[in-house]
């Protein structure tokens, strides 16, 4: 492992090198970056275009200028950064300019990335294991809509309909019954379409699904839930439940009774200090809190695996664990959704909840919570733009990558020896077919942190993308290298991280 990673940086190392170099080359005889002086009419227009010409090297040839820059990074491994002045952004220090834009690209990109694999990989599998139903026809219509959709106008329709008028409904949240009954049979449908079965099962879904759907937006509209959102012990208990459930389902099944003691005790757990969690969030509200929780819920998660576990203790130790972080996560949504009056009252009128300019609200006072809240009104529409298209891709490869992965004599063979079907699923099929995935990942990750230029221009985001626009349109060399300094990096990383990963998802595979 360890020889493999040394030859990949090396290797590495050069590829960064010739690229870069090509990317230099090219941009800075792509155009003048003084142009714009050179026509000005200010008296001192002279004075700056010499000024600028001395600090930018601009009388050095452009391969020699390049070797000069080189010495710059290379500073970078002895805390001596220096990768020039971005003057398009008024002669800021180029890792200045880097280090604000990668904090508002990387929580986009993470958020966007964790959403698009997650739901992709889980659709897509789910469509492979029907495949041909209706469910499958529906989804696989759905996804090529969406794969389809051009960005710049579902990203204008989500401010329109996701921000705008959402925060209107929240002023007055009131739905009509008509609605109300297309929405519950809109939900009743999808459920049946994702349970499948016979004919008599499918039909309970639906009326299960439907009147749950509908009598629940009733409930909520009538307790004023949406004017004050919470989830309360009563949520967290349902959410708790609902992430348990589809725990076992995917790792032991529910005929393992260690598993269900275990998750019960995590549950119950998190419900008996939510009360006392209320004090510790009121007065330490810090990012370390969190970390000791999380360290919390594994410890938990261990200790109900170790009393229940048995034989399968390893097993259930960390089917725990998922749903101990999973239902801790539902005590700090409630946390921070108990600031949602206090930040109605502190954001611009005009802006509402949702909202659609900027990575935050400028000067927005509060403590952690209300910053959390802040980020999620921000984050929730780029992400969703950013992710869809992503997400139906992932949702076509997981299922044609399960698909042919099912059709392997190891599978047969496994279903021959008479081994439950999600033991096949899950143990055998999965983590192989998860080794295209993680290709995928790899390159969308690296093309992403480069920054969804559409998207941050739609969403006034200051990311790397717009970065890169802005040092692309002034003939901002340094600024481009920066960005593409960071982007390559970022890229060849996850290269070999895909690589290590297909040694863990397959043990045939090894780095040597």
């Amino acid at each position: 492992m360890l020889a493999f990673i040394v030859r990949r940086f090396f290797a590495t190392i050069l590829v960064l090198l010739a690229a870069s170099f090509i990317v230099y080359f090219l941009t800075a005889i792509s155009g003048d970056p003084l142009l714009e002086l050179r026509g000005s009419s200010d008296p001192n227009a002279q004075e700056k275009i010499a000024y600028l010409t001395r600090v930018l090297d601009l009388d050095t040839p452009p391969a020699l200028r390049y070797f000069k820059w080189l010495a710059g990074v290379a500073g970078c491994f002895i805390g001596q950064c220096d990768l020039g002045i971005a003057v398009s952004r008024g002669e800021q220090a180029v890792t200045e300019a880097l280090a604000g834009a990668m904090v508002s690209t990387i929580q986009l990109v993470t958020l966007a990335t964790i959403v698009a694999i997650v739901l992709g990989v889980a659709i897509g599998m789910s469509t492979a294991l029907r495949q041909y139903s209706g469910y499958d026809y529906t989804v696989t219509f759905m996804t090529f809509v969406f794969y389809s959709l051009p960005i710049f106008w579902f990203a204008v329709l989500l401010k329109e309909w996701g921000a705008i008028r959402f925060n209107q409904f929240l002023g007055n949240p009131e739905v009509p019954i008509w609605l109300a009954v297309i929405i519950a049979i809109g939900s009743g449908a999808a459920w049946m379409g994702i349970v499948g079965g016979s004919s008599k099962t499918r039909a309970k879904v639906l009326g299960v699904a439907t009147a749950v759907t509908f009598f629940g937006l009733q409930a909520l509209l009538l307790t004023g839930w949406f004017e004050k959102p919470s989830l309360g012990l009563v949520g967290i208990l349902l959410g708790g439940i609902l992430v348990s459930i589809i725990v076992i389902a995917l790792t032991t099944g529910f005929r393992q009774r260690g598993m269900l003691l275990a998750a019960a005790a995590v549950v119950v757990f998190w419900l008996a200090v939510w009360y006392p969690l209320q004090f510790l969030f009121f007065f330490i509200p810090e990012l370390w809190t969190l970390v000791a929780l999380v360290a919390l819920a594994i410890a938990v998660a261990f200790i109900a695996g170790t009393l229940f576990g048995g034989e399968d203790k390893s097993q259930i130790i960390r089917a725990a664990g998922i749903i101990s972080i999973l239902t801790l996560g539902f005590v700090i949504v409630d946390r921070v959704l108990q600031t949602w009056t206090d930040y109605e009252l502190m954001i611009p009128q005009a802006q509402g909840i949702i909202s659609t300019i900027g990575a935050k609200t400028p000067n927005l006072p509060g403590d952690m919570w209300f910053q959390m809240l802040d980020s999620f009104g921000h984050l929730l529409l780029p992400t969703i733009a950013l992710s869809i298209g992503s997400l139906a891709a992932y949702t076509r490869y997981a299922r044609s990558s399960l698909l042919e992965v099912l059709n392997q004599d190891y599978v047969r063979t496994a279903r021959a020896k008479g081994l439950p079907e999600r033991t096949v699923i899950m143990r055998h099929a999965f983590r192989n077919a998860m080794i295209p995935i993680v290709t995928i990942v790899a390159f969308d990750v690296g093309g992403l942190i480069g920054g969804a230029i559409i998207t941050e221009r739609i969403f006034a985001w200051q990311g790397m993308g717009s970065l890169f626009n802005l040092g692309l349109q002034a003939v901002d060399l340094n600024l481009v290298m920066g960005v593409f300094l960071v982007t390559g990096i970022v890229a060849v990383v996850f290269n070999v991280v895909a690589d290590i990963a297909y040694a863990a998802l397959d043990p045939r595979i090894r780095l040597n």
